[in-house]
């Protein structure tokens, strides 16, 4: 699968792929399956055909591992990659926060600083049909940490 390119002289296209949503989507970190997991949760969209899951590994009430499967757009891809690395030793009450600052910045459209790397998708937010392939990852990630906590 490849990236949609931005059409020439759309700024809004062109912001919206920056280098670092490319780069994950093209060199994705925290793919593959997961040994031991304590929670595994699966989210499809229907709309575009993006589907994800994410398995977590808690230990000691922080997420130790994550990690996503899954074949969708570049957009869902690299919010998948992104999102593995930022919850690595967080709780899931600080995820939850999380979630909920990332769905403020579709809203918006401000970069939000505690996001990390994810500030680079706040462009997403001039594309409302795009916002169900960013948050995708964030609800499976959420249903396996329901599950994990059993």
């Amino acid at each position: 699968m490849t990236a949609p390119t931005p059409a020439r002289g759309n700024a809004g296209l062109a912001a919206l792929y920056q280098e670092r949503i490319l780069d994950h989507y093209r060199r994705p970190r925290h793919k593959g399956a997961l040994d031991g997991a304590t929670g595994v949760h699966a989210e499809k969209n229907p709309l575009c055909g993006d589907d994800v899951s994410v398995a977590v590994r808690a230990q000691g009430g922080v997420v130790v591992e994550a990690r996503y499967t899954g074949t969708g757009c570049s957009i869902m891809q690299a919010t998948s990659s992104m999102l593995m690395e930022l919850v690595r030793n967080r709780t899931p009450e600080e995820i939850g926060v999380l979630a909920r600052r990332f769905d403020e910045m579709l809203a918006s459209g401000e970069a939000e600083e505690s996001l990390g790397e994810l500030s680079a998708l706040a462009g997403v937010a001039s594309f409302p049909a795009r916002h169900r392939c960013a948050k995708l990852p964030w609800r499976a990630l959420l249903g396996a940490l329901e599950q994990s906590r059993g």
